[in-house]
């Protein structure tokens, strides 16, 4: 008989046990025995399939206390908002507020607009002359962050939106993103300012963001909501210009 797993050196076992899928080592591997209980719960094994498979950022956690987590939410990294930048109309989006001619959905750059940064961005929502405002919520066990993370690690949640008004009109724009428990209590929240574009800007777009860390045990539900209105209260949709809006579970 050929030689036993058991008798290979740690450095080539963990090599082997890289190449079997993250999942299969926590659910089967894990169990197999007290070794590679100890290696699936170390940081080598995960730092070797950080590298792997390229994951950005892993460079910088050398003192990352939980190397798995890491693996997992870096895999596991996508934008949790549906229907960002109007492709789906407003499905998706909840408690909509359709002040003045309400929501609307344009192509892109509109009329005294500019061209979104990014390619892959071709529409945006527009607000009229009262306010406008929708939200989403985002049932974070839902999308797979289970109880454990959420309260132990507490990834960073990283909340992003773009604006912009129409050269021609001056408009208003707010974010509230709140961080919700089991009960929708709220755990901790992000308010911007009321923004106010002048009439006769340079209709560029702007990124504003948060991000929210060390927000303490009970996080289950992410609350997004934006929206705004014109300044000049013309008839039609003179409004803010919103776009591109992204919620990431970081490591």
């Amino acid at each position: 008989p050929g030689p036993r797993m058991e008798s290979l050196p740690e450095a080539v076992l963990i090599r082997i046990l890289a190449s079997i899928p993250a999942v299969d080592l926590v659910l089967v591997c894990r169990l197999v025995c007290c070794q590679w209980k100890n290696l699936v719960d170390g940081a080598a094994l995960w730092i070797l399939k950080c590298q792997q498979e390229g994951l950005t950022g892993a460079e910088s956690q050398e003192n990352a206390e939980n190397w798995q987590n890491f693996y997992f939410l870096s895999k596991k990294r996508k934008n949790l908002i549906r229907n960002p930048c109007g492709e789906e109309d407003l499905q998706h989006w909840g408690e909509v507020e359709n002040g003045g001619d309400g929501w609307k959905i344009e192509e892109l750059p509109g009329d005294f607009g500019k061209e979104f940064p990014s390619e892959e961005v071709h529409k945006y929502f527009v607000t009229s002359y009262e306010w406008c405002r929708k939200a989403q919520v985002i049932d974070l066990r839902a999308e797979g962050y289970w109880e454990e993370v959420m309260d132990t690690t507490q990834p960073k949640v990283v909340v992003k939106d773009w604006y912009a008004g129409r050269s021609d009109a001056g408009c208003l724009y707010e974010l509230c993103v709140k961080l919700l428990s089991e009960n929708e209590d709220v755990l901790a929240e992000y308010k911007s300012e009321t923004i106010t574009i002048p009439q006769d800007n340079d209709a560029s777009w702007t990124e504003i963001s948060h991000t929210f860390s060390n927000y303490g045990p009970g996080v289950r539900f992410v609350r997004f909501e934006h929206g705004g209105q014109d300044t000049l209260f013309w008839k039609g949709w003179y409004g803010v210009r919103v776009t591109n809006s992204s919620v990431t579970v970081e490591p």
